[in-house]
């Protein structure tokens, strides 16, 4: 998570447990992490992990969801725009047209070899090789 995402966040949870009329020490123990964890999650020094954030929307009684939405940006579950990277370059003004052409040759090429895509490439009599792409990873 990017910086700007952690502060913003951090604002989010805050007011929320603000909201709450809870103290940081009793938030933090109701959240189940310590309090000084807390505390540079709230002031940005620190990016919660998806862990971290469903115990603190647990314990705000909203979504982890809706406080990534609050903070202004979409939450880690939700699905990437179909098309939106090509879109993207599409846009990009500071792209030539070769360099536009190569990109999107490239993230097909990627897409084209993604686990989630051979996957369900299974469900039509394909077999999927995902143990290829552990071995890349690694």
């Amino acid at each position: 998570m990017a910086d700007r995402r952690a502060v913003s966040l951090g604002e989010i949870i805050r007011q929320q447990r603000e909201l709450a009329e809870l103290s940081m020490r009793q938030f933090a123990e109701l959240a189940g992490i310590s309090n000084p964890y807390l505390s540079q999650i709230e002031r940005g020094l620190r990016a919660p992990s998806q862990a971290v954030v469903d115990q603190i929307a647990r314990t705000l009684k909203i979504s982890s969801d809706a406080l990534y939405e609050q903070a202004g940006f979409a939450p880690p579950s939700a699905e990437p725009e179909e098309g939106g990277v090509i879109a993207a370059i599409a846009q990009d003004p500071r792209l030539t047209a070769r360099q536009r052409s190569a990109l999107r040759e490239i993230y097909d090429a990627f897409v084209a070899n993604s686990p989630r895509v051979r996957t369900r490439a299974a469900g039509s009599g394909e077999t999927p090789d995902v143990a290829d792409d552990a071995a890349d990873d690694s």
